[in-house]
């Protein structure tokens, strides 16, 4: 099980460093790496195990951030209109994106920082990527192509990043001229319909 003692943390080089791609097919120490990955995120979200444990919440984790440079995360994320998107993401690649651009209002968070950060992190609206995803009816990676739009491709683009070698923090700015807040995007389509 990983603890946050297990997370390492702005500075270390393994964060600041390209990731390689996980051989395959996956084997059975990067899948059991994976579900680590997202039963970490998923015990983060449950209140009692949080604190229990002293998880800090998160809807996403790369391996990088517990010292394995392989090109693997999990997320665990409600969109805003409570759909679930739950995997274990293995050699992601993004194959297209919007043009326009949003950003979390107040910002992005990371288990890695640990410090508060000023500034918004911009992402694309939507995004198409290609990957290795565990399928739980087959108990195997599959190759997927998907499309992701707003929080869902936000969290994805901050993991994928990871991947990279990328910190939000190295992102930053203080604002984004023609980026629409995330969740204006929502309050718009609802208006709309």
């Amino acid at each position: 099980m990983i603890l946050m003692k297990d997370i390492i943390r702005e500075g270390h080089p393994t964060l600041t460093k390209k990731a390689a791609p996980v051989k395959l097919p996956v084997s059975i120490a990067d899948r059991n790496l994976g579900f680590s990955l997202l039963q970490y995120v998923i015990n983060s979200q449950d209140d009692e195990l949080a604190k229990k444990y002293g998880l800090r919440a998160g809807v996403g984790l790369a391996a990088p951030q517990i010292n394995v440079s392989k090109r693997m995360f999990a997320m665990h994320v409600h969109d805003l209109d409570g759909k679930l998107y739950s995997m274990i993401v293995v050699n992601p690649v993004i194959t297209h994106h919007s043009r326009e651009m949003t950003y979390i209002p107040g910002g992005e968070g990371c288990l890695s920082v640990d410090r508060e950060t000023e500034g918004i992190t911009p992402r694309y609206v939507s995004i198409r990527m290609k990957a290795y995803i565990y399928d739980l009816q087959s108990n195997d990676f599959v190759l997927r192509e998907m499309d992701l739009d707003g929080y869902p491709a936000t969290v994805f683009q901050h993991e994928y990043d990871h991947l990279d070698g990328i910190m939000y923090t190295t992102k930053l700015y203080l604002e984004v001229p023609g980026a629409t807040p995330l969740f204006d995007l929502y309050e718009t389509e609802e208006d709309e319909i």
